[in-house]
């Protein structure tokens, strides 16, 4: 009886042996960071900071070039849009649509992916995010290719383009819009 036990015996150490690592080996691979993860956060800060819109956050996320070598407050005074009146209130607006759309939560639609320098942009990390767009009549998905640079050893967003339809036909929307010449 014996015997028979000892080649399975052997046949199982074999199977462990060969198989694989240690639950401690394992457990180090799933600590180690995922060096594009610091990217996707600045790439998602900055969006959701564009929607909000808080135009002072987004220009500190910026990179120098992207600021076109203003400050922050420079920055956020060039793309602040006046606030809409609260609803409810009378509008110098004679439309009947809100002056805001409602937007949706966002969504990582593509990415990261590594992007090539282009123009005056330099390579970097691609990320793509899409949000729905909802007026009273009507509603949209929005999507946005946002370009993420090391400056000075921190995650900076360098460029931000729209993704149009035409995009999303080629096949690679997230990099024909980071990599589309500049007009």
């Amino acid at each position: 009886m014996t015997h028979r036990r000892t080649p399975a015996l052997l046949l199982l150490a074999v199977a462990l042996a060969v198989g694989g690592c240690s639950k401690d080996e394992t457990r180090a691979e799933e600590k180690k960071p995922d060096p594009m993860a610091g990217a996707v956060a600045v790439a998602k800060e900055y969006q959701l900071a564009a929607m909000k819109p808080d135009w002072h956050r987004a220009c500190e996320l910026r990179t120098v070039a992207y600021r076109f070598g203003k400050s922050v407050d420079e920055c956020a005074a060039d793309n602040v849009v006046p606030t809409p009146p609260p609803v409810g209130t009378a509008s110098p607006s004679t439309s009947p649509q809100p002056d805001r759309a409602e937007l949706g939560p966002l969504r990582l639609e593509d990415g990261p992916l590594p992007v090539p320098s282009i123009g005056d942009h330099p390579a970097g990390i691609g990320v793509m995010f899409a949000y729905d767009v909802k007026w009273p009549t009507e509603a949209s998905i929005t999507r946005k290719a946002v370009r993420v640079v090391k400056e000075n050893g921190v995650w900076r967003v360098e460029q931000r383009e729209t993704v149009h339809d035409t995009d999303i036909a080629h096949g690679n929307p997230l990099y024909d819009a980071l990599t589309r010449p500049q007009q």
